[in-house]
């Protein structure tokens, strides 16, 4: 059963994927920061305690609530306005080890996309935060200072992107002090990035900005002067969606997460009008979905009923972390972000890696540096709020890559389905169920003893693969939900060290 409390005793609460993440979004919360701050605040630790995922020079999705209107902060990278020859940039091909596969990466200075995160949270903090900076920041600058024991789960992605945390001395001297990377229960101390974040919360942003376009110029980069003085937040209107009783509000285009899931609960609510729900129907949907988007492309959502259309844009789908925060006065706050895995080199002097974006072999499906420049990437993050006809709110979204997607609505058919057993509809059952994903046309079942047609799966993909296991590869939701009457309620994954937390 999850944790409830009321609003009279309770200013708010947070689904993180770690424990520090969270704490900093608490911390706020119990000092008087509304939803907004505190999920700023979490962004902030994040890169600190998640540093696969989450950087300054990174990018991501913040949809906000503010009590009446939602929007959707889009602060996720641009392409470089220059494309340098290919002959003069640093991009180097690693390979990260996940134990039944090794996948490649590319790393190095020309893997670098124009960042958006500092900007962004700023623009946030500006139109709906109450706190100065320099408050959100402290809760991050007190960890990276003391330093942050390394869980089980931070140990095995340091194990997975090994090659890119020892690439250069910088990064060992970081995350390998030893000759290793760090393992569970080391302790990553990180005072570089605490005098970066003190900097950042006082405007002092020239230096660093210098910093990047010097890297990039030294190693073989993109980035230029231009590119980071250009960069534009942009808020967006959400896709609206309605599903049972609730409205649900989604990333907008160019990303394609938000449109991918919208769809999919379309597909899925007429098949349950006729069949009902069960792992077929979600099956189902999933599938006419990813067909439709390799088909279509962004024109999907016309096929599937939803006002969102756009021009094609590149799409990156690398390593994410998520925020889930609602506060007492029902404001609220998604926001999921990435930092790729990093570029391999920790920006002198500032302790964090810029990203590797433009590593993405989704991103160039002609091949590797044919991007477009000057464009806003796509992604599939999709953070997500949802309304009900009584006036409940609930938050979540997910880090997975492209099992963003298919997380997110099934976490979201769970929640407005109407639920068979007790509790069915509860955050920590909906986070906790199995789930199903298309990977190239093929099914992957999570605990296929837990889907009562089974059978029924296996015969419709007879080509299915079971995982007997829950893995973190069907990505990690991170839940919070406030009923009508102030309750709090949610879930952070366990696939992915999720926490939650009642401020």
């Amino acid at each position: 059963m999850s944790p409830v409390r009321s609003s009279a005793s309770a200013p708010g609460a947070v689904a993180a994927g770690h424990r520090v993440t969270a704490a900093a979004a608490v911390e706020i919360l119990r000092a008087g920061g509304n939803a907004f701050d505190a999920a700023i605040a979490a962004v902030w630790a994040a890169c600190v305690c998640e540093p696969v995922f989450s950087a300054p020079a990174g990018g991501g999705f913040l949809m906000a609530h503010d009590g009446e209107k939602t929007a959707l902060f889009d602060f996720f990278c641009d392409t470089p306005r220059t494309r340098e020859p290919v002959d003069a940039i640093e991009f180097v091909e690693v390979f990260a080890d996940f134990g039944t596969l090794k996948q490649p990466f590319h790393i190095g200075a020309g893997s670098v996309a124009t960042p958006g995160m500092i900007p962004g949270l700023i623009e946030v903090s500006r139109q709906l935060g109450s706190l100065p900076m320099a408050d959100l920041v402290a809760p991050a600058i007190r960890a990276a200072s003391e330093g942050v024991q390394v869980t089980a789960f931070q140990a095995h992605l340091y194990e997975v992107v090994a090659p890119i945390l020892t690439w250069t001395a910088q990064a060992r001297d970081l995350f390998a002090p030893g000759g290793t990377v760090l393992k569970a229960g080391d302790r990553l101390t990180n005072p570089q990035l605490a005098d970066t974040l003190a900097a950042i919360a006082r405007g002092e942003n020239t230096a660093l900005a210098s910093e990047i376009v010097a890297e990039s110029a030294r190693y073989g980069g993109h980035l230029t002067h231009t590119d980071l003085a250009n960069y534009s937040v942009c808020r967006r209107d959400p896709i609206r969606l309605d599903a049972g009783k609730a409205t649900i509000f989604l990333n907008p285009p160019p990303s394609m997460g938000g449109m991918m899931v919208g769809a999919m609960l379309n597909h899925w609510q007429e098949a349950v009008h006729l069949s009902g729900d069960c792992g077929v129907a979600r099956a189902g949907a999933m599938k006419a979905v990813d067909d439709a988007w390799r088909k279509f492309g962004p024109a999907l959502g016309e096929k599937f009923g939803l006002d969102a259309v756009t021009e094609p844009a590149p799409v990156v789908t690398r390593g994410t972390t998520h925020i889930s925060v609602i506060d007492g006065q029902g404001r609220a706050a998604a926001v999921t972000v990435s930092n790729g895995e990093g570029n391999g080199r920790i920006l002198p002097g500032h302790g964090f890696m810029l990203n590797n974006m433009l590593g993405e072999e989704n991103l160039n499906p002609d091949g590797f540096h044919n991007w477009q420049p000057g464009v806003r990437l796509a992604s599939m993050m999709a953070p997500t709020i949802a309304r009900d006809d009584k006036g409940g709110l609930t938050v979540l979204g997910s880090g997975g890559a492209n099992r963003i997607r298919t997380a997110i609505f099934q976490a979201i058919a769970s929640a407005v389905s109407d639920a068979g057993a007790p509790d069915a509809g509860a955050p920590g059952a909906i986070v906790t169920a199995p789930r199903l994903h298309f990977e190239n046309g093929i099914l992957d079942i999570e605990r296929p003893g837990e889907w009562a047609d089974i059978d029924a799966l296996h015969k419709a993909w007879p080509d299915a693969i079971d995982w007997p296991q829950r893995s973190l590869y069907f990505g990690g939701v991170h839940m919070v939900d406030k009923d009508a009457e102030g309750n709090f309620r949610g879930a952070g994954d366990p696939r992915r060290d999720g926490v939650f937390c009642i401020a």
